[in-house]
Order: C-alpha cells, then sequence, then structure tokens
C-alpha cells in the first residue's frame, strides 16, 4: 500500500507546490487516492465533499469560540485541504482531468476564501479577540461584524479580479486543465533587488495560502492575527490588481 501511494503521489504531484503541500498533505492525499481509485468516486464528487466539511470547519468557528472549538475547527479544515488536494490527484491517477474540473475546484476554492473571511471575525465577535488597532477588543464589538462584512467583499472581490486577469481575452492564454500557476514560467531575476523580491512574493503567497499555517495560530490562540493579515494581503492584492487594469483600461486610446 506504501508502495502504490508513493508511486500515485509522484505520477500526480504537481511541478510548483508549496512545502506544506509536498511533505505532508500531498503523501496523505495520494494514499486517500489509492482506495478512493478503486470505487466509483469521481473527483468532483470529492470536490463537493471537501467544500461540505469546509462548511462544517466555517460553522464550527463561530459555533465554538474557545481555544479547543479553534482547534477542532482547524481540524475539520485540514481534512477539507486533504480532499482539495485528493480531487485532482484522483483525476490526474485516472487521466480524466479537464477544463472544466478545474474550473468547479477553484470555484469551490472562491466559496471557501469567502467562508472564513467572514466567519473568523464573527468568531471573534463572540469571543473578543485582537482588532485592527493592535488592541483587545472585548466580545461583542460591532467593528468585528464591519470586519466580516469588509473581509467577505475583499475575498470575493479578489477572487472575482483572478477569474477577470485570467480569462483567454485578457491574458490571451488559452484555459488550461492545470492550476494556473503550473503553466507560467517565471525568469528567476538575477538582480539582488529582484530576488529579494522575489522571496517577499513567496513570502505572501505562503501566508496567504492559509491551510499551510493556520494550525499554528490555532495552536497559538491567535487566529485573530491571521485574520488580518490574510485580509491585508488580498486587500493588497486587490489594490495591485485594479492599479493594472485602470492603466490597461482607462488609459485613452492611441490616435491612428
Amino acid at each position: 500500500m506504501l508502495k502504490a501511494a508513493k508511486d500515485i503521489y509522484l505520477a500526480t504531484r504537481k511541478k510548483h507546490d508549496l512545502l506544506f503541500n509536498v511533505y505532508l498533505m500531498r503523501p496523505i492525499a495520494a494514499a486517500v487516492v489509492g482506495v478512493l481509485a478503486k470505487t466509483p468516486i469521481t473527483p468532483n464528487q470529492v470536490t463537493l465533499l471537501n467544500l461540505a466539511l469546509f462548511v462544517v470547519a466555517a460553522a464550527l468557528f463561530v459555533a465554538l469560540p474557545d481555544h479547543r472549538g479553534g482547534l477542532v475547527a482547524v481540524g475539520v479544515l485540514e481534512l477539507s485541504y486533504c480532499l482539495d488536494c485528493v480531487d485532482g490527484m484522483l483525476a490526474r491517477h485516472k487521466k480524466i482531468a479537464s477544463k472544466e474540473g478545474h474550473l468547479f475546484d477553484f470555484f469551490t476554492d472562491e466559496i471557501k476564501a469567502v467562508l472564513l473571511a467572514a466567519a473568523l471575525p464573527i468568531r471573534f465577535w463572540r469571543s473578543g479577540a485582537l482588532g485592527l488597532d493592535g488592541q483587545e477588543w472585548p466580545a461583542g464589538t460591532p467593528a468585528f461584524l464591519f470586519a466580516a462584512t469588509a473581509a467577505a467583499i475583499i475575498l470575493a472581490s479578489a477572487t472575482s479580479l483572478t477569474n477577470f486577469v485570467r480569462r483567454p481575452e485578457i491574458s490571451g492564454r488559452e484555459s488550461q486543465v492545470e492550476a494556473h500557476y503550473e503553466t507560467v514560467v517565471e525568469a528567476k531575476p538575477k538582480s539582488l533587488v529582484g530576488r529579494v523580491g522575489g522571496l517577499v512574493t513567496t513570502f505572501l503567497r505562503f501566508l496567504n495560502h492559509y491551510p499551510s499555517h493556520i494550525w499554528i495560530f490555532a495552536l497559538a490562540g491567535r487566529l485573530d492575527v491571521m485574520f488580518w493579515i490574510y485580509a491585508s494581503i488580498n486587500l493588497l492584492y486587490l489594490g495591485r490588481g485594479w492599479l493594472g487594469i485602470v492603466l490597461r483600461f482607462g488609459r485613452a486610446p492611441r490616435a491612428s
């Protein structure tokens, strides 16, 4: 069984992946794929299941606002994320990967991001937590509800932006079966400034990939810190994206 899981892992892993996935989540997912491959369960059904589990995790964040409840919620979230890895690996293992399946997977990821952004501040409203000003805000602080609304809008807008800029009509590239980052070839910067910028970008991508680190914040009892970081990074992404859109579509047409 271990050899079969290893073979599946090597055959279905991604070329560019996060360390959390490479050394933890995808090896576990490969073992799950080995079991599911013998059943009629489809990758899209796995996607639906991981979305359902994430909804449960979001509900637990709100329903169990203490430290232990946060750990339980994160455990369910990570189980959901494991299945999020399984669906694509199962599709590649069965050689049935499709553009539709990839788009469906990304669509559910968008829903999960908005759910997380809204659920965490509602949790803080119930329990009290660190506020935007760095001070502890008590339970019942209305600002947390405003934060839930704002974060949901930011995440929904950021995912809409991503969908827009990746459209073939805008990007000039056809839709792919693989994840977007798997198909983009980035030249390695040669200058010191470029290398430092690349490291900063990599770190920000890591912070934005909440399954990689949310468990650390949960263990430390500081999901509030994780939330403010997550919302801020997506706000920065949204601002940068809109700057590019304004520069592209807002300028006057050139005279012929």
